[in-house]
């Protein structure tokens, strides 16, 4: 088969496969590759074919330049928030993408450079690897938001930081850097280049075999299922957190540019 995303290239998403290594690269600079709406849906598609491809072993995400992800676009987010769903809430773009980034058989590889903030933090807890450069800044916002947690981070983050320094990510919604992100098991490592050392990892991942990085992986992921079912259960208490008071005091805030006063909700 030919990947869609190489054969007809997304203007916001860069995919280049070489010697087994695919890699997509987030390319919307001037917005630190906020993420919408049909972005999203081409990355989760990207990613379903690389894992039926065969020429595809490895798959690589990150920036194309000095930023992984922003995060939401807040213009195609409020934009989002007012029109009702159609389907399930876990159907929503967003979480249609972090559930292909779960299902990838093969390896997923995320190189991070400047902001990774929400989704852009809540996919590296499905990926196999991750490796950041002492510029990443990450923060996962959602409370400060209004909302709560996304993508099975509730539960993924427990499992890979513990329950007292995930409780602090999530709760204070504090944005922190790399030796933090390490030191709660976010990244793999701290790298000078860091998309230089991904693409060395993801060339040493497709010379083995991949029949048997796949089956490591699916032993590794034996709740695959609960994780994916969680991650619908989280976009159903997102969706009903999109319309509470807190979030639009949160909206209206940051429409105003001043602080929000959630003390007036209990």
């Amino acid at each position: 088969m030919t990947l869609s995303c190489i054969q007809q290239p997304h203007e916001h998403l860069d995919a280049n496969l070489e010697n087994g290594v695919l890699t997509l690269a987030i390319n919307r600079p001037k917005a630190k590759n906020a993420l919408y709406g049909e972005l999203y849906l081409w990355i989760a598609k990207a990613l379903d074919e690389a894992d039926l491809d065969k020429d595809v072993r490895v798959v690589i995400l990150r920036g194309a330049d000095a930023d992984f992800s922003a995060g939401n676009d807040m213009q195609d987010f409020m934009q989002f928030i007012q029109t009702p769903l159609a389907g399930k809430a876990g159907d929503a773009p967003p979480f249609v993408v972090l559930k292909s980034a779960a299902r990838l058989s093969k390896p997923l590889i995320c190189a991070v450079r400047g902001v990774a903030i929400g989704i852009g933090v809540t996919i590296l807890l499905h990926a196999d690897l991750v490796y950041s450069d002492n510029t990443a800044l990450f923060q996962i916002p959602f409370v400060s938001l209004g909302l709560s947690p996304e993508g099975a981070s509730s539960k993924l983050l427990i499992q890979q930081a513990g329950y007292h320094k995930a409780a602090e990510l999530l709760f204070t919604a504090q944005k922190f850097n790399s030796e933090k992100a390490l030191n709660a098991g976010l990244v793999n490592s701290i790298e000078d280049d860091v998309y230089a050392h991904a693409l060395k990892q993801a060339h040493t991942l497709a010379a083995l075999p991949l029949a048997s990085i796949k089956q490591t992986k699916a032993l590794m992921k034996h709740n695959l299922q609960e994780i994916l079912d969680c991650v619908d259960d989280e976009a159903v208490i997102f969706m009903q957190r999109v319309s509470s008071p807190e979030m639009a005091e949160a909206v209206a805030a940051f429409m105003q540019k001043r602080k929000p006063d959630f003390a007036q909700f209990n």
